[in-house]
């Protein structure tokens, strides 16, 4: 009776925790008092947090401590998940302390003081003002904005603002410079010393929750020359620092914070303000019409193929009785004794298709996730963190895919199989990061990945996804081979002089065309999002643009696959591969594009990290575009010689 009434109270708590509500991780509201009248659900101490700081010039980020600013004395870090390492964010505390609803005017944090010999931390500080750097502060784990007026009076709050800004020799004004006249010294740098905090929130009332809750974040960068640490002064002339330092500089950094109350914006919506000031909705609405009258012209064209040419040509094939007619046949009915011939290089094939399976899979669960909201911005490395453990634990049906074509093309060498499978490509990108990430690590970037953690990654890969692939290549050989509707003759056919557009070549370079137009505008936002440092979070838009890239990868594929069948060209197996994986060529294309035109980066090491990295994102779109078409252009061959009669 003990047990079973165990047994009965375990199975209620465990309903009960079922039916409880909860919120994502990292996504809980928190409720703040004044100073006196906190307890274990309210705080009243506000704190703020600094992240990495990066910039559009450059690839290599860097960690807050490295420019030289305000330390926290008791510096702490919040325990980051594998995402935020991979993605270079080093978020830590800062001395920027303040307590709820406390206004408080031209405060100091510390001073620095820098002696007028060579000073390797005031020239790295005047080097990130060059290169424009920029802070990415956090409260409440929200960012903290800076929101300026751009053209058409439209407001842009950006998630980060600059270090200073410089004035050129010749008087050019740069950067953040422009924002004030009082920025006009030639060759000279500035420096944002001085931050106006403005924190709103939700008092509360009229809520179901005690405490107030913060909604809004916002500051404006200031630059003062305080005269003294006894005699701060918030209305000062810039903070000055001369190309050439002849004497002692003291660099004063000091804040203002104010609070105010809004109960109009609600806590679940405190994103919104960012996400608004972000254009390009209208874009994306433009980029998914565009690609689905892509999508609809595809389908027009391979139903004409399906419905009334195939058709046709099938009940004209079944209708043939005398060996006279047979003799009459042509185009793809001729190559039936062919068309499931194994392919030249199987093995790479297979192992191609099982590696594009596995990303093919692990991208639809955390697009999936994404539109679900678990992968939200405010959910900080998720997005990075689901990826990678996906792709870990999707071992078996890379493994079971890889073996059960390479058993279907004949292969033996099943051992090789396996280890390629496993190995291959994941080695070849391992071992690209690993060389960007000597690059980052000779720099110093906090981009570069701790020791630590590359181990934790190859424990991952050699522990858990090796097995993984081995278990399902084991379930794929002791399957039987993948039957086909036609036998293959032993003599393989002649394939007759192919027409320019029926070549290889030329019909593989013509198929990636199409899937690229639907994706591009899509890529754009991405790209931006990764190089420069923009807020993604239309995840909606990439999960409707990944159901179109899907269904135009299929049907490019398929109509380019009967074109070249009618002209009696038996090698679909690589060339269905390639027609849609050739879409990763033009992605490639478009962001080396992306970079002399969009970027301003600078410096060799920035353009080594940014190829290398581009590289890996080829390598995997061109899996997972050209495993996309093959099974489409399989499904496809499959179908119409089943329903052939074949004497």
């Amino acid at each position: 009776m003990g047990v079973k009434n165990s047994l009965q109270a375990f199975v209620v708590l465990l309903y009960m925790s079922c039916c409880s509500s909860f919120y994502l991780p990292g996504l809980a509201p928190v409720s703040f008092c004044r100073e006196g009248n906190s307890t274990d659900n309210c705080k009243s101490r506000i704190e703020l947090f600094v992240n990495r700081l990066d910039s559009v010039e450059s690839v290599l980020p860097y960690e807050y401590d490295a420019f030289d600013f305000c330390k926290d004395e008791n510096e702490r870090r919040p325990s980051e998940n594998l995402g935020q390492v991979l993605f270079g964010e080093r978020i830590e505390s800062s001395p920027y302390k303040f307590y709820f609803n406390k206004n408080q005017t031209c405060k100091m944090i510390c001073s620095k003081v820098y002696q007028p010999k060579v000073n390797t931390q005031l020239e790295f500080i005047k080097k990130g003002i060059q290169l424009n750097y920029q802070h990415h502060w956090i409260v409440d784990n929200m960012p903290v904005t800076w929101c300026y007026d751009v053209e058409e009076g439209q407001k842009f709050c950006s998630p980060g603002f600059p270090i200073g800004c410089a004035v050129a020799p010749d008087g050019r004004v740069k950067d953040a410079c422009v924002i004030s006249s009082e920025f006009n010294k030639k060759d000279t740098f500035y420096l944002f010393n001085h931050v106006d905090i403005t924190i709103t929130y939700h008092s509360g009332n009229g809520e179901n929750w005690d405490g107030a809750r913060l909604v809004a974040a916002r500051l404006v960068p200031k630059s003062y020359k305080h005269p003294s640490k006894d005699n701060l002064n918030c209305e000062a002339h810039p903070m000055e620092i001369p190309q050439e330092l002849t004497s002692k500089l003291e660099v004063i950094y000091s804040y203002s914070v104010t609070f105010r109350e809004n109960n109009t914006i609600k806590w679940a919506s405190r994103w919104d303000y960012i996400l608004e000031s972000m254009p390009h909705t209208n874009i994306q609405w433009f980029s998914i019409m565009n690609s689905l009258v892509i999508v609809l012209f595809l389908s027009g064209m391979v139903a004409m193929i399906m419905l009334r040419t195939l058709h046709k040509d099938i009940a004209r094939y079944n209708q043939i009785d005398s060996s006279e007619d047979a003799q009459e046949e042509f185009g793809w009915k001729l190559v039936h004794g062919d068309i499931f011939r194994p392919p030249k290089k199987g093995m790479l094939l297979s192992v191609f298709l099982g590696q594009g399976t596995q990303i093919f899979i692990m991208t639809f669960i955390t697009l999936f996730l994404a539109c679900l909201g678990f992968l939200s911005p405010a959910n900080r490395g998720a997005l990075m963190t689901c990826s990678v453990v996906l792709w870990v634990l999707l071992g078996t049906p890379a493994g079971y895919v890889s073996a059960r074509l390479y058993k279907t093309f004949g292969g033996e060498k099943w051992k090789t199989n396996v280890l390629m499978t496993a190995l291959l490509c994941p080695g070849i990108i391992f071992a690209d990061f690993f060389v960007m990430n000597i690059i980052l690590w000779e720099k110093g970037s906090s981009a570069a990945i701790p020791f630590g953690t590359l181990v934790a990654i190859l424990a991952m890969w050699f522990g858990i996804s090796v097995p993984l692939t081995f278990l399902g290549a084991y379930f794929g050989f002791k399957e039987r081979s993948i039957e086909h509707p036609v036998r293959t003759n032993q003599i393989p056919r002649q394939i007759p002089v192919q027409s320019f557009f029926t070549k290889p070549l030329p019909g593989i370079i013509m198929g990636g065309i199409l899937p690229f137009g639907c994706i591009f505008i899509q890529l754009f936002f991405i790209l931006n999002s990764i190089w420069s440092h923009q807020m993604y979070y239309m995840f909606g838009f990439l999960f409707l643009v990944f159901i179109i890239l899907l269904i135009t990868c299929s049907e490019a594929t398929i109509l380019l696959c009967y074109f070249h069948l009618c002209a009696e060209d038996y090698h679909w197996w690589w060339r269905s591969f390639l027609t849609s994986g050739f879409t990763a060529v033009y992605l490639f294309i478009y962001a080396v594009h992306y970079f002399f035109s969009k970027l301003q980066i600078t410096g060799t090491a920035s353009t080594i990290l940014y190829f290398g990295y581009t590289i890996i994102m080829f390598l995997i779109f061109f899996l997972f575009t050209g495993t996309i078409g093959f099974f489409a252009c399989y499904w496809f061959v499959k179908k119409i010689y089943s329903v052939v009669k074949v004497d």
